[in-house]
């Protein structure tokens, strides 16, 4: 067995919106493409698929986890799949160190893969217990532990009023750092249970989910990366190549938006979709996870 076998036999992982990227990012068969998230690689393959022969995919990401498994899922492209460890704020850079001048399309799938996510070492899910990490790159020097031990109330409530968009940001932020002065935080059991015990449940929704997704996108700085991610690639892609960008939540979204909305005022892209495309029922039937997606392309025009 694989060794993505293995990973796939502990974690099941769809990559959504998979049929509507194709259809939508592909206009040169023959093209280089960067998926700048690649994951597992669902949706390197399917692009792989669909393109000639001669197509090839660049892949980056930042966890070496994720390239391992994709490089397994890849193997039957050889040849046609470049992968390399790297934040793609610095995608010029890595296009530049792979003699990349012009590509023919670009996606970013901002999800955490069923790999992070449902691997409690990683500290990703609020049903598992394990370290309060939340990384995408082990590398990195801040985790969601130190934010919560470290940081004052008052930033963490912004963190969790911006990124969390969380309306009770005041008393959660209050009930950490007082929590943190009899015990610091070490594990995403403690905190879960903490807000569990505190703040009421709406419906289904776990009352740390908000608080979890802003650490999350805090400690990989997502919000920030994704910008620059898109504004660097715009000049790489070719006249009539395409961008899109898959979100998760509605921060994501607006941000994408506004960013797509204002290229497309200065004349550098058109908007191919003027809405977000989200999955079907038949999608969000298979995986739940998916539907919250929502799918945003551009094409370049300057």
């Amino acid at each position: 067995m694989t060794s993505l076998e293995l990973m796939e036999e502990r974690f099941t992982h769809d990559s959504v919106l998979l049929k509507e990227v194709v259809t939508h990012l592909i206009t040169d068969r023959d093209g280089i493409y960067l998926d700048g998230t690649v994951g597992l690689g669902g949706h390197s393959e399917a692009i792989l698929e669909a393109l000639s022969a001669r197509g090839k995919i660049l892949g980056t990401d930042m966890d070496p986890e994720a390239l391992t498994a994709s490089s397994e899922r890849l193997k039957p492209f050889p040849g046609r799949y470049r992968l390399v460890r790297a934040n793609f704020r610095n995608l010029n850079d890595v296009l530049d160190g792979e003699g990349i001048s012009q590509l023919s399309g670009a996606l970013f799938d901002l999800g955490v893969s069923s790999l992070q996510f449902d691997k409690a070492s990683r500290g990703f899910a609020i049903r598992l217990d394990g370290p309060l990490d939340m990384r995408l790159d082990p590398h990195s020097k801040l985790t969601a532990a130190r934010i919560c031990n470290e940081w004052p109330a008052e930033q963490i409530e912004l963190l969790l009023r911006e990124y969390g968009e969380e309306r009770a940001a005041k008393r959660i932020a209050r009930l950490i750092v007082d929590v943190r002065k009899e015990q610091p935080f070490e594990t995403t059991r403690q905190l879960a249970e903490l807000l569990e015990s505190k703040m009421a449940r709406k419906g289904k929704i776990h009352p740390a989910t908000k608080t979890f997704m802003a650490l999350r996108i805090a400690v990989n700085q997502e919000l920030e990366n994704l910008t620059r991610g898109v504004e660097s690639v715009i000049s790489r892609v070719a006249n009539g190549g395409r961008i899109a960008v898959i979100t998760f939540h509605s921060l994501e979204d607006r941000i994408v938006k506004n960013l797509f909305r204002s290229l497309a005022d200065h004349g550098q892209v058109k908007l191919i979709t003027n809405s977000p495309v989200c999955p079907g029922d038949e999608e969000i039937s298979r995986n739940p996870r998916s539907r919250s997606s929502k799918l945003r392309v551009i094409e370049v025009t300057a």
